[in-house]
């Protein structure tokens, strides 16, 4: 583990705390300088960022398998970076980002929402089909909605200050993304505590980022729990971002010990005062709507489910966590069956996050019918499947806890019919499984036209941060244009999956989520599915478009997609 002691942490925050007021009125063109840079920078560490997250977990980066730290890593990244930059141009030509034409509108339930994605004619080729809404909460209204946004460049602009970033130790693009939320949406200077689990991408991260570190805009540090600690109540350390967990959130918020957060939270007396934001996890839900599908809409959506699980050996939390279906569908069980065989066909993952075997164990103690795919070697992880759980049984491990390995737990739902079903399945998601940051929801058309309004009224339901119909949650974060965070409404004391938003390139103010659509099956087999064997190509090729997108890339990026074999 990487160490960074304590008078070079005091010198980090003191440079930031100097530079805090110049960042905050550095003019935009300046600002679109320093990006212009970072993204040569990201794109000339992209190649060295994948290779050691595949050491890290295991992966061969010459495989498909190393698609995933392409498109996590630096495609994201590059994608946020452009974003940015796109937003910024726009503030500084007309006074806030720009919307697409005819972007804001009513839902059908009413709700006032803004069209963010597709943007242009290079979005609609690369995700045919997907639409993108960001939906506002009840005090926006169209007069005002663009007066929301962007706060931070308005005049008189605010003072600054220093944020702690608390990175992820998962997936490669958080903790840059985290950051340039903070910096260029909150207008932040901002000092980055890599985690313990991939601190191996710090000196990465400062030659990427190298000419905000070199104005004194940036400080990567390292360490773990103590280095975080004195962070944390570090006097010059305005606010706070952490993505992680609730545990390591109440530890920081209201004590050490159970027993001082029990007597803390007793007399309402927090560690800490300084503003937290925090995006701490979810028991993703994915809903079924049933319908008859045919057996090429079957496996289309057997892999989507299945690449929700595998993904970075499920520890990330946008993994589908609970399969909610209707107990009478009869496909139920073919589709739990290609679901399984998909699992079943690829290799088990390196259990590459602390803790993660000991969840794994844990789940599969919990339910007699739990069961590991196939055998793995040691410190390996298998797929599991805990297929049948009874919903009623209140406050059950699976729907309280995240497996944070690759366990996919099905629950099936009685009802008399799909509306029914349907109404059921989103008061189960409410109710009863813990989180509210993102959720799926897979609906044949068939069933949208027959349900209508009670389609868009469980949309309009489910309190999720992102809710994705037909595509795996994750899109929400990945396209990096819509705000990304829990559904609002959590306090320190109760802070469910966080507080606030991050990413939001187009710099809401004031969202209520993101819902983001899709057709009910896309040809060609997205990249990032697991069964997409040229997945690594296509990221690589992403990553020079990300960079610098142009109509001519698109035909190595397609000639890639296309191909996406067995």
């Amino acid at each position: 583990m990487r160490h960074t002691e304590t008078d070079a942490l005091d010198r980090a925050v003191h440079v930031l705390q100097e530079h805090a007021h110049v960042w905050a009125q550095l003019p935009i063109p300046r600002r679109l300088a320093l990006l212009r840079e970072c993204v040569g920078g990201c794109l000339r560490t992209a190649p060295a960022v994948v290779a050691a997250g595949c050491a890290a977990k295991g992966l061969d980066p010459a495989s498909s398998a190393a698609g995933e730290e392409w498109l996590a890593g630096p495609v994201q990244v590059l994608r946020n970076l452009r974003l940015l930059l796109g937003s910024l141009s726009q503030i500084q030509e007309g006074g806030s980002p720009a919307l697409p034409d005819s972007a804001v509108r009513r839902t059908p339930t009413g709700e006032l929402a803004a069209r963010v994605f597709p943007a242009d004619g290079l979005d609609r080729f690369l995700y045919g089909g997907t639409r993108v809404d960001v939906w506002m909460q009840d005090d926006v209204d169209e007069a005002r909605l663009r007066d929301t946004m962007a706060a931070a460049y308005r005049a008189p602009r605010p003072g600054g200050g220093v944020t702690l970033v608390l990175g992820a130790g998962n997936v490669a693009s958080i903790a840059p993304m985290d950051v340039l939320s903070k910096m260029f949406v909150e207008n932040r200077v901002v000092v980055l505590k890599m985690h313990p689990v991939n601190d191996y991408l710090g000196p990465l991260l400062e030659r990427a980022f190298e000419p905000l570190i070199a104005a004194g805009f940036l400080r990567v540090v390292y360490g773990g729990a103590p280095e975080g600690q004195h962070l944390v109540h570090h006097a010059c350390v305005d606010d706070i971002h952490l993505t992680g967990s609730t545990t390591v959130h109440d530890r920081i918020v209201w004590g050490e010990s159970p027993e001082e957060q029990a007597l803390r939270r007793a007399a309402g007396t927090p560690k800490i005062t300084k503003r937290l934001t925090s995006e701490l996890g979810c028991v993703t839900p994915t809903i079924v709507l049933p319908a008859a599908w045919s057996g090429a809409q079957l496996q289309y959506h057997a892999a989507n489910v299945a690449t929700m699980v595998a993904h970075s050996a499920s520890c990330t939390c946008t993994s589908s966590r609970v399969l909610v279906t209707w107990r009478r569908w009869p496909q139920r069980l073919s589709f739990l069956d290609r679901i399984t065989a998909i699992l079943s066909s690829y290799p088990a993952r390196k259990a590459y996050y602390p803790g993660a075997a000991d969840k794994y164990a844990a789940f599969l103690r919990a339910h007699a019918q739990a069961r590991a795919l196939f055998d793995a070697p040691p410190e390996f992880l298998a797929p599991a499947t805990i297929q049948g759980v009874d919903p009623s049984r209140a406050g059950d491990l699976v729907f309280r806890e995240e497996a944070w390995s690759p366990v996919l737990v099905e629950t099936a739902l009685d009802a008399s019919d799909e509306g029914e079903f349907l109404d059921a399945a989103v008061r189960f998601c409410n109710e009863r499984v813990s989180g509210t940051l993102n959720a799926g929801l897979i609906a044949h058309p068939d069933s949208r036209a027959r349900l209508a309004r009670e389609f868009d009224r469980a949309v309009a339901a489910l309190r999720y941060g992102t809710v994705a119909i037909n595509h795996w949650p994750a899109l929400g974060f990945g396209l990096a244009v819509a705000p990304w965070g829990a559904y609002p409404g959590h306090t320190l004391e109760d802070v469910g999956s966080g507080i606030g938003f991050v990413h939001n390139t187009l710099m809401f103010e004031r969202p209520l989520k993101t819902v983001l659509s899709g057709p009910f099956t896309a040809s060609p087999t997205p990249p990032w599915f697991i069964t997409h064997r040229r997945s690594h190509v296509v990221g690589r090729r992403m990553t020079a478009f990300e960079a610098s997108p142009a109509w001519w890339r698109l035909p190595g990026v397609a000639s890639a997609a296309l191909r996406p074999g067995r």
